[in-house]
């Protein structure tokens, strides 16, 4: 029975092992994807910056032409 055993808990820790690496695995993929997502809203909220101040300045050529026609 010494074999038996011995077999069976080395099944068993290997298992845990296994099973610790998809975790780890999970988890790094969960880590990827939430610093892409994250990536992803500052470059929109980059994008709508030089939106904005392509407008801004496009309210200013605008005004300073009308103000020059005075």
């Amino acid at each position: 029975m010494g074999f038996a055993d011995d077999a069976k808990d080395a099944l068993a820790a290997t298992g845990q092992k296994i099973g610790r690496a998809a975790e780890d695995t999970k988890e790094r993929v969960s880590d990827k994807l939430d610093e892409a997502k994250a990536d992803a809203e500052v470059k929109k909220a980059e994008a709508e910056v030089k939106h904005a101040e392509a407008e801004r300045d496009s309210t200013k050529a605008k005004n300073d032409y009308k103000e020059g026609l005075r």
